[in-house]
């Protein structure tokens, strides 16, 4: 008689563990080869100068494809671009439902829209306290703190275990625009001993010491600002931060300043916030064509492009571009934010480019005008002590925090530390343990309107042809290997020189590939194309030190 499979509670992290950014996971149970697998988050992150032309990166779910008949839903636990910014583009395949709270539901209904998408998701309204039943999974959202509304993490039980997924958290006892984190709720969480309890923990902060400061302290210290500014007042922040814009909206109301809005992603996100009462109390903003309108001491500007982006509105203002909006000397800017790692060059050419005009640049260097969203070692130490994990999976972080992670969890007496990356397969209950290179992984790019593996892209070729140029090279010959058109040449990226043309240096080296092969050998279009391909390629290297991408056309006619 064969022997019955045993239920498990196993996550696999699809991205998001081993960098930051892409994140996605999957929980799966049952026996080994009969699982039902719960999903939460779809997420992206974006691309960067080493990927010419590619806008966003996301999660490859191959590894669910193959198992879509035994996929029971999606759940979102809050509405950053690294953890919902991929669901139009990856989730409507699957015809599976997506669970969401209204500011996260409003904010995917909002991006279909502005983005034109055509497909579109089925979203189940969730709210914190109320357990859903979702296969064999029940999931109870409980409010943390972050730096966007109705963030949350996620109890996820099963008759065997239960899994605590925090999603982005912190601790903040007098946040803005949000409910603190719920600590009574965690509590309760700990105490229960009914069953085993993993904690799939974020790692962002796992490196830093202490506790992340409030967000009210944010607001204190923009209200000085921009009561101080003796004249127009410019903060750019993250959109999505809706507590931020709240607490510059107070800043300016207090001051006697009316805000300004600049930017199509703080028009969409204030307008989600307002129509779900966030904004309650806080004042009507204008539309930008107000700015000029206003006087010049009585003007607060919230605009968008805090990671530097070339075509968000500070930018534009920074480079004299903007149609509407100046920033002259003695105003102030100030950027309430962070740069992502790999914006830093682009948000500090911005600050240069303001500084230069002679505007006040605040940065928080200068002063806390920016709070992180995620937890230091001194609220991850809180967490371990209220839920009492059996088991930590240290996630959402590259190697660095999650081995800080790890170590901390170690220290505190945690018994089971699984330290994993993306494609790993975690055994949470019964025996923990890890599976390293357990499932096939991967990335997709958004290239424009297509999505395509990285083979598919041709980014490698972009690279070679921002290294190297491009020469393109065509002729004909007749039978007899005689020219009978040509040779025509275009040059794309190479330089130029008073001492020697370059379109001279190929007339002669293709010249001299002619004279060097006989007429009939001429006629072999394929000879003569390898023998045009390496005298230029060789030649042009002679002259720039670097070898060029070479295209030849051979036409026999």
């Amino acid at each position: 008689m064969a022997k019955a499979q045993r239920d498990e509670l196993v996550f696999v992290p699809l991205g998001g563990v081993g960098e930051i950014g892409m994140n996605m996971g999957a929980y799966g149970f049952g026996p080994e080869k009969s699982r039902k697998w719960l999903v939460v988050d779809c997420g992206v992150s974006f691309g960067d100068p080493s990927l010419p032309g590619i806008e966003l990166i996301m999660a490859n779910p191959e590894f669910l494809e193959e198992r879509a008949e035994d996929v029971v839903g999606l759940v979102l636990t809050h509405s950053h671009e690294d953890h919902y910014g991929a669901v139009l583009d990856l989730w409507p395949s699957f015809d599976r439902p997506v669970f969401a709270t209204p500011f996260t539901a409003a904010m995917l209904a909002a991006k279909r829209a502005g983005d034109g998408i055509i497909d579109n998701v089925a979203v189940t309204i969730m709210k914190p306290g109320k357990a859903l039943d979702v296969g064999p999974f029940t999931v109870e959202a409980i409010n943390v703190c972050h730096s966007i509304p109705e963030s949350n993490a996620l109890l996820i039980s099963t008759p065997v275990a239960r899994v605590l997924h925090t999603g982005d958290w912190k601790l903040d006892a007098t946040p803005v625009g949000n409910a603190p984190t719920d600590i009574a709720r965690l509590q309760q969480i700990g105490a229960d001993r009914s069953t085993p309890l993993a904690l799939v923990c974020d790692s962002t902060n796992a490196m830093k010491e202490g506790e992340s400061p409030s967000e009210s302290e944010v607001g204190d210290n923009l209200a000085k600002l921009i009561a101080s500014a003796p004249h127009r007042v410019a903060v750019t922040t993250f959109a999505s931060n809706v507590g931020r814009v709240i607490s510059v909206a107070r800043a300016a109301a207090k001051a006697g300043r009316e805000i300004v809005l600049s930017g199509r992603s703080l028009h969409r996100i204030t307008g989600i916030a307002r129509e779900l009462g966030m904004l309650e109390g806080v004042p009507p903003m204008h539309d930008q064509d107000m700015y000029r309108s206003l006087p010049r001491n009585k003007v607060v500007l919230l605009c968008t492009g805090s990671q530097g982006e070339p075509r968000a509105a500070i930018a534009r203002i920074a480079r004299g571009e903007h149609p509407v909006i100046d920033l002259n000397a003695g105003d102030r800017m100030i950027f309430s934010s962070w740069a992502i790692p790999g914006n830093e060059r682009e948000v500090n050419d911005i600050q240069n480019l303001l500084i230069d005009r002679g505007v006040d640049v605040i940065t928080r260097n200068d002063a806390m005008v920016h709070v992180t969203g995620h937890p230091r070692r001194g609220e991850l130490r809180r967490l371990y002590e209220w839920v009492k994990p059996d088991v930590l999976v240290p996630v959402h972080g590259e190697a660095m925090h999650l081995q800080a992670h790890a170590e901390l969890g170690k220290a505190e007496g945690i018994a089971n530390i699984l330290s994993i990356r993306n494609g790993d397969m975690a055994r949470l209950f019964p025996e923990p343990m890890a599976f390293p290179a357990e499932v096939r992984t991967g990335e997709l790019y958004l290239d424009g309107l297509v999505l395509c593996t990285p083979e598919e892209s041709g980014v490698k070729g972009r690279r070679r042809l921002s290294f190297g140029g491009h020469i393109v090279v065509s002729i004909c010959v007749n039978g007899s290997g005689q020219v009978v058109a040509g040779p025509d040449f275009v040059i794309e990226g190479l330089p130029e020189t008073e001492d020697e043309s370059l379109n001279e240096l190929l007339e002669n080296t293709i010249g001299g590939v002619l004279k060097s092969v006989p007429p009939k050998r001429r006629s072999d279009t394929e000879v003569l194309n390898s023998a045009l391909f390496k005298a230029i390629r060789n030649e042009v290297n002679a002259y720039w030190g670097r070898k060029p991408n070479v295209t030849i056309f051979v036409h026999r006619v």
